[in-house]
């Protein structure tokens, strides 16, 4: 991907098929969808690729075992599909995680025995593993540090696990390959209509300052839990479409979950599940569900939010993680789909996802979840064939590989993710160049390279959060890397010393939010 090419890719076509506004994993599925059926395809996002909730998840491609306990049965059975295509189409992304959940009372265990094996029934071929009871010994067996005070045992189960900013990114490099132009840093101003109908919208470029008219036949909103400004665009007195939800997640070092299994802690002080799981050789704690009035591209996590992960997965680890242990904190925010007159709690509203689309023909796709982004794509991408009179062509994601399709996953350092293009990153310079900038991560100059040169990386936060997760990983030390990498992306983008500084005082700012 390169960002100046796409730029001069909008001056040439005349009308686009599809625009897409949003370049999370609903956007971004649609893109690949769109282009994937030879339709002339634009994505535009405001800020970076995945820069909200899309790299900001628990990390987990599921079926939804809380789900299935809501009775939420025909999300499971969608979602564990999609998770067993979502595998098979991208192997060098997506890996089998297992989950042990420990009980403490006699009734969890044919109650979490017969649902996993019901949610193993569902999956069918799909399935990634049988579930298996477990008892005290077994349990503790495979997690070291369990708290063993009152255990009984435990069932395991299997579900998949991702990087999820770098599928955003590896479905941005499909799009590209599939001929779609896709732009970051881009934000929709206005939309354009002709006799009440959308014809169109009007973008400013960031970087540039410049503003671009834009025609198309159809316009699909995917923004999240932004949906709503664009919706109002198009009708200022349109109902809130989104109820969003906050849910915060703290990193911890790998020692607090002692073994190659992910926890799943079935009952919190307020009814949730909260799951602990390995991830880049650190460990993710999460997550809460808080309803929010406000939504920001940077949300913060609030203290009880902090209080009530540490103290509920305290008391399931005979290693007591404390504020200190804590090496990153971030949350997100979950675009559910509103339910008029619903009162219910966020944590009880459906993950489904809905395609909405106006009486000006604004296609919106709302709610929804990173495991069913490709039947999102496939539903929003159906729809915006019968709005914008587009050729009918038969969606053909299932089995479409992504980039970088590789099955093997072996290499010498931790690139596994990039697939195929992990050759090409190690190749790019002398090998001294592929030494990481930091022990505790994986970050070279390489790494760094490729990603400016290839993933339309252009600001430091793009890399350190997105493109390589580090602030994701360990917030103190990306900010001693940051001078490091800032200085070579400088070099590689042609930049100044100015360019430098303020990217560092804006990388400084974003970071606080990381830090406990």
């Amino acid at each position: 991907m390169n960002r100046n090419a796409s730029l001069n890719a909008l001056a040439k076509v005349d009308q686009w098929d599809v625009v897409i506004i949003g370049g999370g994993a609903s956007g971004l599925g649609a893109a690949v969808d769109a282009a994937n059926r030879g339709f002339k395809t634009l994505l535009l996002e405001k800020h970076d690729f995945a820069k909200g909730t899309s790299s900001r998840s628990t990390k987990l491609v599921h079926g939804g075992v809380r789900y299935l306990q809501n009775g939420d049965i025909s999300l499971v059975i969608e979602a564990l599909k999609e998770r067993g295509i979502m595998k098979k189409n991208a192997p060098h992304l997506v890996k089998d995680m297992s989950f042990v959940i420990p009980f403490y009372e006699w009734w969890n265990s044919p109650f979490y025995g017969l649902g996993l094996k019901v949610y193993d029934m569902m999956a069918g071929k799909m399935g990634l593993g049988p579930s298996t009871l477990l008892n005290k010994n077994e349990t503790i067996e495979l997690i070291n540090n369990v708290k063993q005070d009152g255990l009984k045992g435990g069932v395991i189960y299997h579900d998949g696990q991702f990087d999820d900013s770098r599928m955003a990114i590896t479905l941005a490099l499909t799009a590209d390959d599939l001929g779609a132009t896709l732009i970051n840093y881009t934000e929709v101003v206005a939309l354009k209509k002709e006799n009440e109908l959308i014809s169109g919208l009007e973008i400013l470029d960031h970087e540039s300052g410049k503003s671009i008219p834009i025609n198309a036949k159809v316009v699909i909103n995917a923004t999240g839990v932004f949906s709503d400004e664009i919706v109002k665009m198009d009708q200022p007195n349109a109902r809130p479409m989104i109820r969003p939800s906050q849910g915060v997640h703290l990193v911890l070092e790998r020692a607090f979950l002692d073994g190659p299994h992910a926890i799943m802690i079935p009952h919190t002080s307020d009814g949730r599940v909260l799951f602990a799981v390995p991830w880049h050789d650190y460990v993710v704690v999460g997550t809460t569900d808080t309803p929010i009035e406000h939504t920001d591209i940077e949300p913060k996590a609030l203290e009880e939010e902090v209080d009530f992960i540490l103290s509920n997965a305290s008391q399931y680890m005979t290693q007591k993680p404390k504020r200190e242990d804590v090496k990153s904190v971030f949350a997100g925010l979950r675009p559910l789909a509103a339910q008029q007159g619903d009162t219910s709690q966020t944590k009880e509203v459906s993950r489904h996802h809905k395609v909405n689309v106006s009486t000006s023909g604004l296609i919106s796709v709302l709610g929804g979840k990173w495991t069913t982004y490709r039947k999102m794509g496939e539903d929003t991408i159906n729809t915006a064939i019968v709005v914008g009179g587009l050729e009918e062509k038969k969606c053909k994601t299932k089995k479409l590989k992504l980039h970088g399709y590789d099955d093997e996953n072996a290499s010498e350092y931790s690139l596994q993710e990039f697939g195929t293009d992990r050759e090409k990153i190690l190749s790019l310079g002398i090998p001294e160049d592929n030494k990481s900038l930091s022990g505790k991560f994986y970050i070279s100059k390489n790494l760094i390279l490729w990603s400016v040169k290839n993933e339309m990386a252009i600001h430091l936060e793009d890399l350190l959060a997105r493109r390589v997760r580090c602030l994701f990983l360990d917030a103190k030390e990306t900010l001693k890397i940051a001078p490091q990498v800032a200085d070579i992306m400088a070099a590689a983008l042609q930049e100044d010393e100015r360019w430098v500084k303020r990217e560092l005082d804006d990388f400084k700012r974003i970071t606080q939010n990381y830090i406990l």
